[in-house]
């Protein structure tokens, strides 16, 4: 038996895959029913993560969303079939459910997604998830980052080092490193957003910005004492050449797979990545001479952010009493010009709001002065019809009365540079003075510190300062830097209940006794270190004055 017809339902046209620039599969995004086609195309990444590779319209039009889907399966044909057009699907006959020769004979298709149209899903899912991302600053990061710092260290000091090993932390040191900074780039632009109030209600800005403000000060706090050390371990392995070699053991441990003729090419290109990767966190965390590092303008701009924060809430507080401010006097006076009964109203209040008037009291010279005082001109006379000013030909030439004279002398200033020099260099060695005179080479006991100049005990008790700003309940241990990053602190808390004290000239500073360390982080050898005492849980250091000999 033979069937002469012009042949089995056709399925659309293949359109050719797009190129490099076209994007015509972004077009179900810009015309109508653009959310039918979004939900479609879901519903086909969706069923790609179960492994389902076709779908027919009943099975889309199931899985779309009960709230919003079409109540007949014909729409969601057409948005088939329109997405077919765009290059997002492709359609290929359904033969599997034909057990008639009319089945055969009617339109049947079944669908699944072309490279073009999973590429487009892609690009939409990261465009959404950067769009709702508000970001966050990971303290935890930095505390990963030393830790895997610290194990880089001892895999570098190994006779042999294990590539694997250095190849694992190198690649959880990038992971942590690359999360803290796009995190951070995306909290402090929402955290601009929030300040500028574009994208939050005032009532939960509110009731927002006092724990904001707390987990800006926790952060800053954990950069300042763990940023110092990233950086001074960053310095630690660059100093002793031990980045290159695990660069290297690295970049041949991802080329291991590579095919013979290529193994040479790919592990260069590997090394090249992960110097690239070092680079990056090492501009990031280390000032260079003429730049920051990122680090630093992260931590000033989020100190910046603080009293904006304040100043938004000052401003809404403000707003709430109903004090003026000039945009409500601007919008007032708009409201009266549009009140205004006629034109010479709308002009009386335009000068009396600025303070605009005629121009004929400018200042000529005498002459014509003493005629506008003997035949007064009325200030409605118009310029056309009134008597013309005389001016001075002087003013006319130079715009000004002045005479001018000799110019005042250079003064040479090349006396107070070298004072002003010179008082730098001073207070540059008072300083290292200083620190020389605080580092303990070790762990001491606080009350063996002994004497104190007023310098030293002044970095001493800013020392103190950072160290007590780390410090939480249980604690018994705890270390910080100094905000320039050239001092170190690790204080530790004794259970002994001896009493130390620290004499000045000014008199003496007692507390609980700890055991204390303190480094010079700019000597390129410890010196002796003698750090501030950091009061335990429930107790205080005090200073009281004692008058000495020298009084």
């Amino acid at each position: 038996m033979t069937f002469e017809t012009s042949g089995p339902a056709q399925s659309p046209p293949e359109p050719p895959a797009p190129s490099l620039g076209d994007y015509t599969p972004f077009t179900h995004l810009t015309v109508p029913n653009a959310a039918l086609y979004r939900q479609v195309m879901r519903a086909f990444l969706a069923a790609k993560e179960r492994f389902a590779v076709h779908l027919r319209p009943e099975d889309v039009h199931a899985a779309l969303d009960a709230d919003t889907r079409p109540g007949d399966i014909e729409s969601v044909v057409k948005a088939l079939d329109s997405l077919v057009g765009w290059g997002n699907l492709r359609a290929d006959p359904d033969h599997a459910r034909v057990t008639a020769v009319e089945d055969f004979y009617r339109r049947r298709f079944i669908y699944q997604l072309t490279r073009a149209g999973e590429a487009a899903e892609v690009a939409l899912g990261t465009y959404d998830e950067a769009l709702g991302r508000r970001g966050e600053l990971q303290a935890v990061a930095l505390h990963d980052i030393v830790t895997q710092l610290r194990a880089l260290l001892v895999i570098a000091g190994e006779g042999k080092p294990d590539p694997a090993k250095a190849h694992i932390a190198l690649s959880v040191l990038t992971a942590r490193f690359t999360d803290l900074a796009d995190n951070a780039r995306a909290f402090m632009g929402s955290l601009q957003r929030t300040i500028d109030l574009h994208d939050i209600e005032v009532e939960a800005f509110l009731a927002y910005k006092d724990r904001l403000i707390q987990y800006l000060e926790r952060f800053i706090q954990d950069l300042i004492t763990l940023g110092g050390r990233i950086a001074l371990l960053i310095g630690e392995l660059e100093e002793q050449g031990r980045v290159e070699p695990l660069l290297s053991l690295a970049a041949g441990r991802e080329a291991a797979d590579a095919a013979p003729e290529d193994a040479e090419h790919a592990e260069a290109v590997a090394y090249e990545k992960w110097a690239a990767r070092w680079f990056g966190l090492a501009q990031w965390f280390v000032s260079g001479e003429g730049r920051e590092s990122q680090a630093r303008l992260l931590r000033g701009r989020a100190l910046s952010a603080i009293p904006q924060l304040l100043a938004v809430v000052r401003q809404l507080n403000e707003r709430r009493a109903g004090r003026s401010d000039r945009s409500a006097d601007f919008r007032t006076l708009a409201r009266w010009f549009a009140q205004a009964p006629d034109d010479a109203a709308r002009h009386r209040l335009w000068r009396a709001a600025f303070g605009l008037y005629s121009s004929r009291h400018l200042t000529v010279d005498a002459d014509t002065l003493a005629e506008r005082v003997a035949v007064p001109e009325p200030a409605s006379t118009p310029w056309a019809e009134a008597r013309p000013l005389r001016i001075s030909p002087q003013l006319r030439r130079t715009g000004s009365y002045e005479r001018r004279g000799k110019p005042r002398r250079v003064a040479d200033r090349g006396a107070a540079k070298r004072r002003l020099a010179e008082i730098a260099a001073r207070q540059a060695g008072e300083a290292r003075q200083a620190r020389e005179r605080l580092a303990t080479g070790g762990p001491v006991r606080l009350s063996r510190m002994g004497e104190l100049d007023p310098l030293a005990f002044q970095l001493f008790l800013r020392l103190l300062g950072d160290a007590l700003a780390t410090w939480r309940p249980g604690m018994t241990t705890t270390a910080a830097t100094s905000g320039d990053g050239s001092m170190e602190i690790r204080l530790t808390a004794l259970d002994d209940g001896r009493t130390a004290e620290v004499r000045t000239p000014d008199g003496v500073f007692r507390g609980p006794d700890h055991v204390i360390d303190i480094v010079d982080l700019t000597a390129s050898h410890s010196g002796r270190f003698t750090p501030a005492p950091v009061p335990r849980q429930g107790t205080s250091a005090q200073l009281t004055p004692q008058p000495t000999e020298d009084r």
